[in-house]
C-alpha cells in the first residue's frame, strides 16, 4: 500500500534532514579558509551557500509554526560563520521540520500558513509551502555539493535516502541522529 501524503511529507522532512546531516559532515574535512573560499555559485562559496539554506529554513519553518520572524531570518547573512556553528543550528531546524511534519494531518496539509513578507502577509496552503521549501533545500544543497567536488573533500552521495542498497550505512547515519527505520517509516523496515 502507497504512504499517504502526509507519511511523504514526513518522510522528505527526515530526507532533508539526512541530507543535510551528510553535507555537512562532508563538509567537516575541509579548513575554514576552504569553508568560506570564493568559489563559483549563485552565493559564491559554501559557506554562503549553506547559511543560505539555514536562514531560508529559518523563515518558512518559523512560518509553518505560526511564527512572525519574516525577514529578519536573513539580517545576517552568514549567522554561522564556521561548520562548528552551522552543523549544530542546521540540525535544530531541521528537527524543527520534522516535528512539524510529524504533526501533519490530511486537513493540516490543505491548512493556510501566514508568511511575514515585512511589506505584505502572504497566505499560502502548508502543503505548497512545504513543497517550496523542499525545493528549495534541494536545489541550494545541488549547488553546494558541486562546490564540494572541487575540494579536496568527497561529496556525499545525497540520493539514496530511500534505496535498500544503502540500508547499512543509513542505518549507520540514522543511528547517528537517533532515530531508527520505524521513525521514519512507521515500521522497522521499508518493506510491507
Amino acid at each position: 500500500m502507497p504512504a499517504g501524503l502526509v507519511q511523504t511529507f514526513r518522510a522528505f522532512a527526515y530526507n532533508n534532514a539526512w541530507a543535510n546531516h551528510r553535507l555537512l559532515t562532508a563538509c567537516e574535512a575541509l579548513s575554514q579558509q576552504d569553508f568560506a573560499a570564493t568559489r563559483t555559485n549563485f552565493f559564491p562559496s559554501l559557506q554562503l551557500t549553506l547559511n543560505h539554506i539555514y536562514v531560508i529554513d529559518l523563515f518558512y519553518v518559523d512560518a509553518l509554526e505560526g511564527g512572525w520572524l519574516g525577514p529578519k531570518a536573513w539580517e545576517n547573512e552568514v549567522p554561522c560563520p564556521t561548520l562548528r556553528e552551522l552543523k549544530p543550528a542546521q540540525a535544530a531546524v531541521d528537527r524543527r521540520l520534522i516535528a512539524i511534519c510529524d504533526a501533519l494531518t490530511p486537513d493540516a496539509l490543505d491548512g493556510i500558513a501566514r508568511v511575514n513578507r515585512d511589506t505584505q502577509v502572504q497566505s499560502e496552503r502548508r502543503d505548497r509551502l512545504l513543497m517550496h521549501l523542499f525545493q528549495h533545500q534541494i536545489h541550494h544543497r545541488g549547488q553546494a555539493h558541486a562546490m564540494l567536488a572541487g575540494t579536496a573533500a568527497a561529496p556525499p552521495q545525497l540520493d539514496e535516502f530511500f534505496a535498500a542498497a544503502e540500508a547499512p550505512l543509513r542505518e549507520a547515519e540514522f543511528k547517528d541522529l537517533g532515530w531508527r527505520e520505524q521513525t521514519v517509516w512507521g515500521s522497522d523496515t521499508m518493506e510491507q
